[in-house]
């Protein structure tokens, strides 16, 4: 019986439908770096080459010269940085997380001053004493009265906007006393 050692071994190979599984993972994660905005691929750690790449394939508008292009950049694709990337697309994920939470909670927020009123305005504005009180008062007034008749949310959607632009990202927690 021979006694090989596990050093003598020749290294296995990936079979081609790895390959290919592998291929289509680095297509894939090109095309979601395309479908991100302009901003947030600037942000992306690529080389020059593909961004170049991705300028292309937006200014393309044949599919078939999309699906080419598309290709190209999943083949280019293991050259770059590709943990980078994807811990970069990671920190974008959690952002975006962050703000639908934040708009959730200025929802629930607008609901409470609206159904509440003195009360909810009064611990609001303790919370956040740099809030003009006198015009989210005015708003949430506006608000109640377009219920009552039924209208539009017209001053509802007022109301949520000057919470959205007065009250920062994180002042707000989901499991505090602003929400219902």
């Amino acid at each position: 019986m021979v006694d090989y050692d596990v050093d003598d071994r020749p290294q296995e190979l990936p079979s081609k439908s790895a390959l290919k599984r592998e291929m289509q993972a680095l297509q894939d994660l090109g095309k979601q770096l395309i479908e991100l905005p302009d901003s947030h691929l600037a942000r992306m750690p690529l080389s020059e080459d593909m961004r170049e790449a991705f300028a292309l394939y937006k200014r393309l508008k044949q599919h078939e010269a999309r699906r080419r292009q598309l290709q190209y950049i999943g083949k280019h694709m293991p050259k770059e940085a590709i943990d980078d990337i994807r811990a970069e697309l990671q920190v974008l994920e959690d952002e975006n997380k962050l703000f639908r939470q934040h708009f959730h909670v200025l929802e629930q927020l607008r609901e409470r001053l609206v159904a509440e009123g003195d009360d909810a305005v009064q611990e609001i504005a303790s919370d956040h004493p740099e809030l003009d009180i006198q015009q989210l008062r005015n708003l949430i007034r506006q608000a109640r009265k377009e219920a009552s008749e039924r209208k539009p949310p017209a001053a509802s959607r007022k109301l949520f906007r000057f919470l959205r632009d007065n009250i920062p990202v994180g002042a707000l927690s989901s499991g505090g006393s602003e929400t219902p």
